[in-house]
């Protein structure tokens, strides 16, 4: 099962607005029938996770095309990253994040969601190691997002040039 997300729109689901670069905003991917949508909320509008929602995170809107572009790492480096973080206890919820990063990438192919004893739980395919690979759904806490986004930005994105 693919779905093809579409990057931010830059503005507000619920208000309209367009959502400023450096702000933080909220993400869903939201069903409607056998499509995906992806809904951007900024800080203020966001109430929760939408009905039909398969996943929803924090992100800060990026400037815009043509300012300072970073190149993510290899995509080798970012399922390394993966493995690594499945063997540390306390960061399911960066893998969670990553996880949605590789899937973006189309680096993980997400297969099925499933629940139980209310722990949603990710099942993904990697073609290029031929692995499946159950990944919690581990929603950061408030006081963690800035933690991991920096972390991850930090290590996997660089200048390009």
């Amino acid at each position: 099962m693919d779905f093809d997300v579409s990057k931010t729109t830059r503005t507000c689901a619920a208000s309209g607005r367009e959502i400023a670069a450096g702000e933080t905003y909220h993400s869903a991917l939201v069903r409607e029938g056998a499509d995906v949508r992806r809904l951007d909320f900024a800080k203020e509008a966001w109430t929760g996770r939408p009905e039909n929602a398969i996943a929803d995170w924090v992100s800060v809107m990026p400037e815009r095309e043509g300012s300072e572009k970073r190149k993510l790492a290899p995509s080798e480096v970012l399922l390394q990253l993966f493995h690594d973080l499945a063997e540390q206890p306390g960061q399911e919820d960066m893998r969670y994040v990553l996880t949605l990063m590789l899937i973006r990438r189309r680096l993980l192919r997400l297969e099925d969601t499933t629940t139980e004893n209310g722990v949603e739980t990710m099942t993904l395919y990697c073609a290029r190691d031929e692995q499946t690979y159950q990944v919690p759904a581990v929603v950061p806490a408030a006081a963690r997002v800035d933690e991991i986004q920096n972390y991850l930005t930090g290590l996997l994105f660089a200048p390009a040039g």
